[in-house]
C-alpha cells in the first residue's frame, strides 16, 4: 500500500520513476517504512512522509541508502516498545485509581442482616493446659559410709559414665580397691553387718539378695546362710568376699585347739568315773558271803555243842564228862564281823570325786565350744557399710558423677535417677480433681509431639533425695498449697527425642472430656436461651426470609463449640445458623453468655 498526499500522487510517481539506480526492492521497502511511520494520533495522514517529500532530490537519494534505512527501522521498534510499556502502566494504574463515586459506593455499610456459619461435624474436647519439666524420675544423690575403711576413701576405679545404667548387683564405684555394689532397697546403710546381728537392715539385705536369686534366708538375723549369699554376690561381681575383723582367724584356731584339749580331759574323767562305778569283783563278793556263812556255821555248831547232852558210858551207863564247846559269844562276834565285812565289800563305791572331776571337765568343754562358735561367727563374711548402696526402683541412670579415679570422697559421689523419662506437670487442685492416673495427655515441644500417660498424682513435690549413710538421705519438699503434681510417662519415644526433650519445659495438654468421635456442633455464639430456659439455635433455611428457631439439646461444650445432641427440627451438617447481625445487633434477646443461657448449658452438660 502506498501513502501519498492527494494531488502529489503523479509527482511522487514521476519522482520514483526518475530516481536513478533505485531497484524495485528498494522502492517496496520504502513503502513499508512509510506505512509504519503513520502517526496513530492523526487521521491517517502520513506526517513523516510529507516531510520526506519536501526533501530535495539529493536528500531522497541519500535516504535511500542502506545505512539510512537501518536507522529508521530501529527508531520504529523503539517507539513501538515505548508504546507497549506505556499501555501496560496505564492498565495497572487504572486498577488502583478510583473515582470519588466509586469510593463512596464502596464505603457504604452493607445491608443489615444475619451473620451465619455452617453447622459442622467435629470432635469436641475439653482440655487442661499445663507446663511440665522433662526429667528422669526420682533423682537421688548417692553418698557412701566410709568410716569403716580404715584409711583415705580414695576412688580407685569403676567410675561410671554419665548415662550409664545401674543394675541390681552391679558395681557403681571402686573405693580403696573394694567395690560398691548397688542393691534394691529404700533403707539407707547405717552399719556394717556381721554374723549374729539382726534388725530391719538385715531383713532388707536378705530380701534384696533373694530378688537377685541368692538363698540368703529370711530369719532377720545375719547368719551363715546370709554370709554365704553375700560372699557369692561379691564373687559374681568379680571381687573377693570381704575379710573378717583382724585376728578373727587366729581366735578361731585357738578356740578349735581348746575344744580338742577339753574333749580329751572330759574323756579321761569319764573313764575314771566309770571305773569307780563298777563296784567289787564277783570273787570278792563270793568270798565275803563265804566268810559270813562260815561264821554262821561255827555259831550253829557252838550252839549244838552247848545244847548236846553229856555222853553215857555204854558199859556203865554213867554220864561221861562233856568236851569243851566253843565260846558262843566269840562265835557271835565272828559272825557279826563277817557280816560287816561283807556289807562293806558289797556296798556301792563312793564316786563323788570322780563325778566332780568329770563335771568340771564337761563345763570347761562347753565353754570352749561356745568360744569356738563365736569364733566361727566372727570369721563369716561380713557386709561392710562402705561396700553397698541401696537404691529404690532399680535399674537407674547415672545423671552426674562427682568423683574421678584418684580423688578422695567428700560428699555425694554421683547422682542417679530412674531409667524412666517422666514429665512433672504442675496443676491446680481444681484441675487435678478432673483427671486421674491412666489419663492420656499430649506433649508438645517445638516440632515434637508425643502422647503420654499420667502415672501418678501427688501433693509431694518431686525433688532430689539421697542414698547412702544414715542421716544424709534427702527429703522431698512438700508441694505448694493448692497445687498438685502430675507425673506423666511418654508412651512411645525415640532415643533422639529423649535426648532432645531431656531438661526442657514442654507444653502439656490433658483432655478431661471428649466426644466419642465427631458430633454435630455449632459455635457457642449460635446458642440462645428461650423464655423457659430451653436452648435453641436460629437456622437460616434456603429461600427463607427469616431464621427458624429450633430448640436443641446440647452436650459437651469446649473450645468455642457445643455439641448438639438432638433437635426438635431437622439439623444437619451444612445448615446455616445465625451467630449475630451484620449491624452488630444481637440475634435474640438472650445472647450467649447471658445468665439464662449459661444455666441452660450447665443443666445439659454431661458430668
Amino acid at each position: 500500500m502506498s501513502l501519498t498526499p492527494p494531488g502529489d500522487e503523479n509527482e511522487n510517481a514521476q519522482g520514483d520513476e526518475n530516481s536513478p539506480g533505485r531497484p524495485d526492492g528498494d522502492a517496496e521497502s520504502t513503502d513499508v517504512v512509510e506505512a509504519e511511520a503513520v502517526d496513530p494520533g492523526t487521521d491517517g495522514a502520513p506526517t513523516e512522509l510529507l516531510a520526506e517529500t519536501n526533501q530535495t532530490g539529493s536528500e531522497v537519494e541519500a535516504a535511500s541508502t542502506p545505512h539510512a534505512r537501518t536507522g529508521v527501522n530501529r527508531t520504529v521498534w523503539v517507539l513501538a516498545a515505548v508504546a507497549v510499556v506505556a499501555l501496560a502502566v496505564g492498565l495497572v494504574i487504572g486498577r488502583f485509581v478510583k473515582s470519588p463515586a466509586q469510593i463512596a459506593a464502596e464505603s457504604e455499610p452493607p445491608e443489615a442482616g444475619p451473620i451465619t456459619v455452617e453447622v459442622e461435624n467435629r470432635v469436641i474436647s475439653s482440655d487442661i493446659p499445663a507446663r511440665g519439666d522433662v526429667v528422669y524420675e526420682d533423682a537421688v544423690a548417692i553418698t557412701l559410709e566410709t568410716s569403716d575403711i580404715g584409711g583415705p576413701a580414695v576412688v580407685t576405679g569403676a567410675v561410671p559414665e554419665v548415662g550409664a545404667e545401674v543394675q541390681p548387683g552391679s558395681v557403681i564405684l571402686e573405693v580403696a580397691g573394694r567395690p560398691v555394689i548397688a542393691l534394691p532397697g529404700e533403707l539407707p546403710v547405717y552399719r556394717t553387718l556381721r554374723a549374729g546381728v539382726s534388725g530391719p537392715d538385715v531383713v532388707q539385705l536378705q530380701a534384696s539378695l533373694a530378688q537377685l536369686g541368692y538363698d540368703a534366708g529370711s530369719s532377720g538375723t545375719y547368719d551363715a546362710q546370709t554370709a554365704n549369699a553375700v560372699a557369692a554376690l561379691f564373687s559374681n561381681a568379680g571381687y573377693p568376699a570381704p575379710e573378717p575383723a583382724e585376728g578373727a582367724r587366729d581366735a578361731l584356731r585357738a578356740a578349735q585347739d581348746a575344744v580338742t584339749s577339753n574333749e580329751t580331759a572330759l574323756t579321761q574323767a569319764q573313764a575314771q568315773l566309770d571305773q569307780a562305778s563298777r563296784g567289787v569283783k564277783e570273787s570278792d563278793r563270793i568270798q565275803a558271803n563265804n566268810l559270813v556263812n562260815t561264821a554262821q556255821r561255827a555259831l550253829d555248831d557252838g550252839y549244838a555243842c552247848a545244847n548236846a547232852p553229856a555222853p553215857v558210858d555204854p558199859e556203865t551207863g554213867m554220864q561221861l564228862p562233856k568236851e569243851p564247846c566253843p565260846n558262843i559269844a566269840d562265835l557271835k562276834d565272828a559272825l557279826d564281823l563277817a557280816k560287816a565285812q561283807r556289807a562293806e565289800a558289797l556296798a556301792a563305791p563312793d564316786t563323788s570325786g570322780e563325778v566332780a572331776s568329770r563335771d568340771a571337765a564337761k563345763r570347761t568343754l562347753d565353754d570352749s565350744r561356745e568360744a569356738l562358735a563365736q569364733a566361727q561367727q566372727d570369721v563369716l563374711t561380713p557386709l561392710p557399710a562402705s561396700e553397698v548402696a541401696y537404691l529404690a526402683n532399680l535399674p537407674r541412670r547415672v545423671d552426674s558423677v562427682e568423683v574421678k579415679r584418684g580423688s578422695q570422697i567428700n560428699g555425694a559421689v554421683m547422682t542417679v535417677s530412674g531409667a524412666t523419662l517422666q514429665i512433672v506437670a504442675n496443676l491446680s487442685d481444681a484441675d487435678a480433681a478432673l483427671v486421674e492416673a491412666g489419663h492420656t495427655a499430649e506433649l508438645t515441644a517445638g516440632d515434637i509431639t508425643l502422647t503420654a500417660t499420667i502415672a501418678e498424682l501427688t501433693k509431694q513435690a518431686p525433688g532430689t533425695g539421697a542414698s547412702g549413710s544414715e542421716g544424709e538421705q534427702g527429703n522431698q519438699s512438700e508441694g505448694r498449697a493448692g497445687r498438685t503434681y502430675a507425673i506423666l510417662h511418654p508412651n512411645e519415644i525415640t532415643e533422639e527425642q529423649r535426648n532432645e526433650l531431656l531438661g526442657r519445659n514442654v507444653r502439656v495438654r490433658i483432655p478431661v472430656s471428649s466426644t466419642d468421635g465427631e458430633v454435630l456442633a455449632v459455635p457457642d455464639a449460635a446458642l440462645t436461651a428461650g423464655p423457659g430456659g430451653e436452648v435453641r439455635v436460629e437456622v437460616m433455611r434456603a429461600g427463607a426470609e427469616a431464621p427458624e428457631l429450633v430448640v436443641v439439646e446440647i452436650g459437651l461444650s469446649a473450645g468455642g463449640y457445643t455439641e448438639i445432641v438432638s433437635s426438635e427440627a431437622p439439623l444437619v451438617a451444612g445448615d446455616l445458623v445465625v451467630v449475630g447481625q451484620s449491624d452488630g445487633a444481637p440475634s435474640s434477646d438472650a445472647t450467649p453468655g447471658s445468665g439464662s443461657f449459661e444455666r441452660a448449658r450447665r443443666e445439659r452438660r454431661p458430668g
